[in-house]
């Protein structure tokens, strides 16, 4: 069950559900959106609809639901919610009726290679920077980020372009320094199923971007999003990132029905990570076709301006050369699906 809070109610009214769940013997847990708070009830059911929590000062209404997901699912909230990033100038919406692009360098090597790389982006028509400051790789002894000066790095760019910034954590002990660099934390795949990470993460007072597990299923994608909405943030970005298959002939399967599927059960914007999907340039263009088509929120797209020199990905990474025709393409296809999103002329 979910209790919905009006949108004016107060913090004594919203400690007042609280308090009466709790002594009834259930768990409650308080979740603050952009418009609304949210408490989900765990315990009797039945015991919670005697308890009279409609009549409660402060409370909207009350939802039985029956999916284990109760604070990212419809269920509570029909209507599909937008992320905000950034303040002023740079706020920029992550949801319906937009197609937020997020570009920028897979990781951060240098002040310059960053600057250049967040160029690109910009002419790339994206309104979110990314890049990594730490990087979980799969062999120890790969190239495993910049830490702290790459957080620096990533800083000094969005001042000088304008930027929010989206970068990842894998470590719980590093939230505090990264969400004091970062507009938005992101959960990488192989961190999907981290509980500890994803409990952090959800109180560090910072949108988030969920990216699913290389083998998780939509439902399991959507209980790590409840991991993260339960400890009081609802404020997330799910990035299908494609998945682990038994083809090769691509980095991994671009699961293009995830994108659909996911925002029919919760009302989380959904993006799509092209980049990773196929592992290859050549490839990033249709899939993203294919992502804005079926009805994706937004792209999370390599970019680096010498891809033949990256530490990290750099296959998959767009260069200068290939801006104007994605950009193009995404533009006249966004058009036609509804969806605002404009490239800078070059």
């Amino acid at each position: 069950m979910v209790v919905v809070m009006h949108a004016a109610a107060s913090e004594a009214e919203v400690s007042d559900v609280v308090d009466r769940v709790t002594h009834a013997g259930g768990e409650a847990f308080i979740s603050r959106g952009a418009s609304r708070t949210i408490i989900g009830l765990i315990g009797d059911l039945d015991h919670f609809g005697d308890l009279g929590l409609d009549g409660m000062p402060g409370v909207d209404h009350t939802v039985r639901i029956s999916t284990p997901y109760k604070l990212v699912s419809r269920d509570h909230h029909p209507d599909r919610s937008t992320v905000w990033l950034g303040s002023g100038e740079t706020h920029t919406p992550i949801g319906p009726g937009v197609l937020t692009v997020m570009a920028g360098p897979c990781a951060v090597e240098t002040e310059e290679q960053t600057l250049e790389a967040a160029e690109l982006a910009r002419q790339l028509g994206a309104t979110v920077l990314r890049g990594g400051a730490y990087k979980p790789r799969t062999s120890p002894y790969a190239f495993q980020g910049l830490g702290r000066r790459g957080l620096e790095i990533l800083a000094d760019v969005r001042s000088e372009i304008g930027l929010p910034i989206v970068t990842e954590i894998v470590d719980a002990a590093d939230v505090d320094i990264i969400a004091e660099h970062a507009d938005m934390l992101q959960i990488g795949t192989r961190n999907m199923a981290n509980f500890a990470l994803l409990q952090a993460v959800g109180s560090a007072g910072k949108p988030v971007l969920l990216k699913r597990g290389m083998s998780a299923t939509i439902e399991e994608w959507l209980m790590a999003a409840e991991y993260v909405a339960q400890r009081g943030n609802l404020e997330i970005v799910l990035c299908e990132r494609g998945i682990r298959t038994f083809e090769t002939a691509t980095r991994n399967t671009l699961d293009i029905s995830a994108v659909p599927v996911a925002q029919a059960l919760s009302h989380l914007p959904v993006i799509v990570d092209p980049s990773h999907s196929g592992g290859r340039r050549e490839l990033v263009e249709p899939l993203s076709r294919a992502a804005v088509a079926v009805g994706a929120d937004g792209l999370l797209i390599d970019v680096h301006p010498h891809p033949e020199s990256a530490r990290v990905d750099g296959a998959q990474a767009l260069a200068a050369e290939d801006i104007t025709e994605i950009a193009e393409s995404l533009t006249a296809l966004a058009t036609t699906v509804g969806r605002s999103y404009s490239a800078p002329a070059r």
